[in-house]
C-alpha cells in the first residue's frame, strides 16, 4: 500500500507543476499594452511608423497596422504629420512596438473629427 501512496504522490505532485507551467506561459502570452504621449518627430506612410518624442525626450518609434484603432483623426491618421501631438497605446515584443490605438490629441482634433 506504501508504494501506491507515494505513485499517488508523485503523480499529484507532477500534475501540480505542470499546471503551474502551464499557467505562467499562458501569462506570458498576453500582451502589456504601454501608452505614450507626445509630439510627433517623423511619419513614415510607406513603412507606416511614427516616431513621437515623449515628454521625457524618449523617442518611440511604433508601426501601425490595418488593425491600429485611430481616434480624432480622419483617413486612419492621414492628416498626422511632423509636429502633431499624439496619445499612442502600443505592444512590444522582440524590441518591436505595434500600435494597438492612436489618438491625435493635437488643438485641431474636432475639425478632424468633423
Amino acid at each position: 500500500m506504501q508504494i501506491r501512496n507515494r505513485r499517488a504522490v508523485v503523480f499529484c505532485l507532477f500534475a501540480f507543476a505542470t499546471l503551474v507551467v502551464l499557467t505562467n506561459a499562458s501569462a506570458e502570452d498576453k500582451d502589456v499594452v504601454h501608452l505614450v504621449s507626445g509630439v510627433v518627430k517623423h511619419v513614415d506612410k510607406g513603412s507606416k511608423k511614427v516616431t513621437v518624442k515623449a515628454g521625457d525626450g524618449a523617442e518611440h518609434t511604433i508601426k501601425w497596422t490595418g488593425k491600429t484603432a485611430w481616434h480624432g483623426t480622419k483617413d486612419g491618421g492621414e492628416d498626422i504629420k511632423e509636429g502633431s501631438k499624439l496619445t499612442v497605446r502600443f505592444t512590444e515584443k522582440a524590441g518591436e512596438k505595434t500600435a494597438v490605438g492612436i489618438e491625435d490629441i493635437g488643438k485641431d482634433t474636432k475639425k478632424a473629427v468633423q
